[in-house]
């Protein structure tokens, strides 16, 4: 079985790492155990989601998936921020 799993960093709410593994639980002990450099800074971690797929290629597409949305909404975010912001400035320079 392969494992799509999302974790997330206790101490830095906002952080989260998005990952894929034949063993969930070997995994989990490595990233919070300082093994994973991109996981390594936010230490600890809890498992908040996982799937399971028989086929490694489905749990891999479905990792990338899940780490396109991240991005796209991320992206989204930072796009809504910035025309917030530029209107908030425009409404000052009217008044």
């Amino acid at each position: 079985m392969f494992w799509v799993y999302i974790l997330r960093s206790i101490n830095y709410r906002r952080a989260i790492y998005i990952g894929y593994t034949m063993d969930l639980s070997a995994r989990l002990n490595e990233h919070n155990n300082g093994k994973s450099l991109h996981t390594k800074k936010y230490l600890p971690w809890e498992l908040v989601y996982c799937e399971g797929y028989a086929n490694e290629q489905d749990a891999k597409e479905r990792e990338k998936s899940l780490k396109q949305f991240g991005r796209v909404y991320s992206r989204l975010k930072i796009r809504i921020a910035r025309s917030l912001q530029s209107r908030a400035l425009r409404r000052t320079g009217d008044e």
